[in-house]
C-alpha cells in the first residue's frame, strides 16, 4: 500500500510539474541565446507576453527559432493559411514584448 501511494505521490507530482516546465518554452530559449539583452528579468518579461499572445504549440515552435532563425523565415515565406495566421501571432507578440519588456 506504501508503495502505491509513492507512486501515485510520484505521477501527481509529475504531472502537476511538467505543465510549468514545458510553459517555460520561450524563458529558456531567450536564456540559452548568445543575445547580451538576454537577461533573466528581459527573458521573463517575455515569457509572460508570450502566455498572453501565443498558444503553448505556438511557444513550442517559437521558441525554436532561438536557436534556428532560419525556421521563421521558412515560416514566413510559407503560403499556408496556418503559417500565415502564427505568424500574425508571432508579429503581434514581438510587438507587445518589445513594449513591454524594452
Amino acid at each position: 500500500m506504501k508503495q502505491f501511494l509513492l507512486i501515485a505521490f510520484c505521477a501527481a507530482t509529475m504531472t502537476a510539474i511538467a505543465p510549468q516546465v514545458e510553459a517555460a518554452q520561450i524563458k529558456r530559449a531567450c536564456l540559452a541565446s548568445d543575445r547580451a539583452a538576454a537577461t533573466r528579468d528581459r527573458c521573463s518579461c517575455i515569457q509572460r507576453v508570450a502566455d498572453q499572445a501565443l498558444t503553448r504549440s505556438d511557444q513550442k515552435t517559437v521558441s525554436k527559432w532561438f536557436e534556428d532563425p532560419h525556421q521563421a523565415q521558412e515560416l514566413k515565406m510559407s503560403r499556408t493559411a496556418r503559417d500565415d495566421a502564427l505568424w500574425d501571432r508571432y508579429q503581434n507578440f514581438g510587438q507587445m514584448a518589445q513594449a513591454i519588456c524594452s
